[in-house]
């Protein structure tokens, strides 16, 4: 078994050689990230030791446990286990060498360990060890031979060789023939190293004194304790034989295919003897045959076919000893190579090592996606492999280690383009003609939240009927995402904006699944035309995506208001009368009836119609324009009160509709006029009653104002006579706030004490009096108990004498 330090020679070995830094380059780039090597012997019993994988490798068991280490390729996988909660590798089953690689030597096996998330692979090789366990055996248990009397001294006699299936030291090594006084043995060796015995005539035979001799060879094999095998030799003594035959060639040269049909024929070999009759007859047979050959020869023409399967994966050439023995006994041999030629008989073969048959869709260019391996029984060209997937795919298999292959992804991929692969993996060898196998793999895509909601359309308008019900149903709008399941779940909000100083969600609400917009309230025309607002969709993947949508609802007008009229101004028992002359024209223009009305469209459309007039004849009003004006020559006759009734309607659906009445006065004078229209008994009511409201308005007004006018008076005289005595007395005066001051509103302005500076002019009025300072000077303090005296203090030291001198006043503290 191989360990660390044989592994480290072979490093320094390669440091040592030249071009080493480019073979270390070479490694680091691998993906095969460790490679080790253990030996064995064969017919290990169950469970034992191979090698600690974990230590050799570098690795952690906690790695081969989240790594989920198995071993992986072919048949090899049946002999060993790995033990990954351990990180050692043993024996699962026995090992049989020459079972498992027949005459190949060395015999070994490889697997590789797989690891993944991230995956790796480490490639092992296990070779097995031979043990002496099988001994030399012959074909036959009793070889017959039949040599005349008369065979010389020298003739050699070809004996059937012995089949050991074991190798190197273990295999045939020797021959011993039992001790006789006739024959010695001879031991040569193929160029295959098949060893086999050559009989040399020592001592003439008599057939008269022993016509018949028994020998014993014996085959043995190199191992502690030795193996042998024994095959009995019965001769035949004969009478004269002069001439042994002889083949004409040494050694024959034959080419056959691999998978030749049974009876193939593949050459013939040919010895002649120069005896006649019966001694010249001359037989043939092979004389080294290990195991089952795919060929036989004619005993009596030297023919030989394929009688079995050739197959040039197993045997590449074969070389058969051929004897030649006439009746005498007497033989020659000679040597058939048949040289066996590949034929592209084996499509290679895909294993697939590791593969997930999910993967995000967010995975960068150049991810493993899963590692296969690929092997062709056939040598050479036609065992050469290319893998391709189909050029269409994002997809390209890259080779990573002898046999084995990445599928890896070569762009960018999106679920949302296509969800799903069906990656069809073909492998084809050179041979001619190309023989190829195919594997499937079904990759899918996981989603990644890359996509955000997107509305149908960039912005949306709708409309809206004012005076609507609160809570219905406005407007539905909706958004797609590309994405899945909670990646593409959408919630719908209204984003934070003003309407009119009012947040928009006093006016509208939003139901978050399905997007559908309630209004909150009856909206009014007169009052709004329009919202417009902003909707935010939003999906549930993490982070969320969002998008926004301007909505622009139009609020349509509704027939609610009637027409207003605004001329002629209708008050409750007011007579306003127009006046028209008795000369008046045809289409005199009398008065103007002027309304709106605050709908808009053609609810505002205004028509005017005269509903009742006390002359019809007389006055006709414009439908579009409200105008009142003549249709005929006013006479004498006409009345001279005229009272029109007009009708004011819209065009709404239904319509709503004003009325207003106009009076008009036909005449030439005021007078005439005023007597007309003062009979009515209501207009008379309605002229006392506002006789009466003027005259007291008038008299509240008078009032007000006298009483204002003597305040205004008084207030000036008193400030006027304070300035007065301030202006001729020689002492300054300040005001006494007692403690706590506050004004007479009880406000508390002034909550805290104060010290005040009052500066005043003496006579001359040239110079300043500056108060302050101690309170031994003179000072005027207000008397909170008197009505406005004040009360002169004087110090003992009188500043009076110091008229220029500025007067300083103290701080009275309470």
């Amino acid at each position: 078994m191989e360990n660390r330090q044989h592994r480290r020679g072979k490093w320094l070995l390669l440091l040592r050689t030249p071009g080493w830094k480019l073979f270390i380059v070479f490694l680091m780039a691998s993906s095969i990230d460790g490679q080790i090597r253990y030996s064995i012997p064969e017919e290990t019993k169950k469970g034992a030791l191979i090698g600690n994988v974990a230590q050799d490798l570098g690795l952690d068991l906690s790695r081969l446990r989240s790594g989920r280490a198995r071993i992986v390729s072919g048949e090899s996988n049946q002999y060993t286990e790995l033990k990954a909660d351990k990180g050692i590798l043993v024996v699962k089953e026995r090992i049989d060498r020459e079972q498992l690689c027949g005459e190949v030597t060395p015999c070994s096996f490889s697997f590789e360990i797989i690891l993944e998330n991230p995956i790796e692979l480490h490639r092992v090789t296990v070779e097995i060890l031979d043990v002496n366990d099988h001994a030399p055996t012959f074909k036959n248990k009793v070889i017959n031979l039949e040599i005349s009397e008369s065979a010389t001294i020298g003739s050699h006699f070809d004996l059937e060789s012995a089949y050991d299936p074991d190798a190197g030291i273990y295999s045939l090594q020797n021959y011993v023939l039992s001790p006789n006084e006739h024959f010695v043995l001879k031991q040569h060796s193929n160029a295959d190293g098949v060893r086999f015995a050559v009989m040399i005539l020592q001592k003439p035979l008599d057939r008269e004194l022993s016509p018949h001799v028994s020998l014993k060879l014996i085959a043995v094999d190199g191992g502690t304790p030795q193996r042998s095998g024994t095959v009995n030799i019965e001769i035949n003594v004969l009478d004269n034989n002069d001439n042994p035959p002889k083949f004409n060639q040494s050694i024959y040269k034959a080419i056959v295919m691999e998978n030749a049909p049974i009876g193939t024929y593949i050459t013939t070999v040919n010895a002649s003897d120069a005896d006649r009759s019966s001694d010249g007859l001359v037989t043939y047979s092979f004389s080294n045959i290990k195991g089952n050959y795919a060929f036989e020869i004619d005993s009596l023409s030297g023919r030989i076919t394929v009688v079995d399967s050739i197959d040039y994966e197993k045997d590449k050439k074969y070389e058969i000893r051929v004897i030649a023995k006439d009746q005498g006994g007497l033989t020659d041999a000679s040597k058939v190579v048949i040289e066996v030629l590949d034929t592209n008989d084996n499509a290679p073969v895909i294993t697939i090592m590791s593969f997930s048959n999910t993967v995000s869709e967010d995975v960068p260019p150049g991810t493993t996606l899963a590692v296969f391996n690929v092997k062709d029984a056939d040598s050479e060209r036609n065992g050469q492999i290319k893998c391709s997937v189909d050029s269409n795919l994002p997809f390209k298999i890259q080779s990573s280690l002898t046999d084995y292959y990445n599928l890896l992804s070569d762009v960018a991929l999106d679920r949302e383009t296509t969800p799903e692969y069906n990656i069809t993996i073909t492998a084809t060898d050179s041979g001619s003609p190309p023989l190829s196998s195919f594997a499937c793999l079904h990759l899918k895509l996981s989603d990644v939240n890359d996509n955000p909601p997107i509305f149908e359309h960039p912005n949306y308008s709708t409309t809206i009927i004012e005076n609507n019900t609160p809570g219905g149903s406005v407007f539905s709008l909706s958004a797609q995402d590309a994405d899945w399941n909670q990646n593409a779940k959408i919630s719908y909000f209204l984003e934070d904006t003003d309407v009119n100083g009012s947040p928009v969600s006093t006016y509208l609400s939003i139901n978050s699944e399905s997007g559908v917009i309630h209004a909150a309230r009856s909206f009014d025309y007169e009052q709004i035309t329009q919202l417009v607002f902003t909707v935010k969709a939003q999906d549930g993947g993490s982070p969320p995506l969002s998008s926004n949508v301007t909505v622009k609802m139009l609020i349509q007008d509704q027939n609610d208001n009637p027409p207003q009229v605004l001329y002629p101004v209708q008050t409750g028992g007011s007579v306003v009368a127009e006046m028209v002359p008795r000369s008046a024209d045809v289409g005199y223009l009398v008065t103007k009836v002027v309304a709106v009305d605050v709908d808009s469209g053609q609810n505002a459309w205004l028509s005017y119609k005269l509903q009742k007039a006390t002359d019809r004849a007389l006055f006709e009003v414009g439908s579009q324009n409200g105008e009142i004006r003549t249709i005929r020559q006013v006479t004498d006759k006409d009345a001279v009160k005229q009272r029109l009734t007009v009708i004011v309607e819209d065009n709404g659906q239904p319509s709503r509709s004003a009325t207003v009445i106009v009076n008009v006065a036909v005449a030439d004078s005021f007078p005439e006029v005023l007597s007309e229209f003062t009979d009515f008994p209501h207009d008379k009511e309605y002229n006392d009653n506002l006789t009466f409201y003027l005259v007291l308005a008038l008299a509240v007004v008078s009032f007000l104002f006298i009483t204002c006018l003597v305040v205004i008076i008084s207030v000036k005289i008193y400030r006027w006579r304070q300035s007065r005595i301030l202006y001729h007395s020689n002492l300054p005066v300040i005001p006494y706030y007692p403690p706590r001051y506050s004004d007479t509103l009880g406000t508390g302005t002034l909550p805290h004490v104060y010290n005040y500076e009052v500066c005043r002019t003496t006579d001359s009025r040239k110079s300043d009096n500056k108060f302050g300072g101690a309170g031994g000077q003179n000072v005027l303090i207000m008397d909170p108990s008197s009505t406005g005296t004040m009360q002169r203090i004087q110090s003992e030291k009188s500043i009076l004498d110091q008229p220029d001198s500025p007067l300083e006043v103290g701080c009275i503290t309470p």
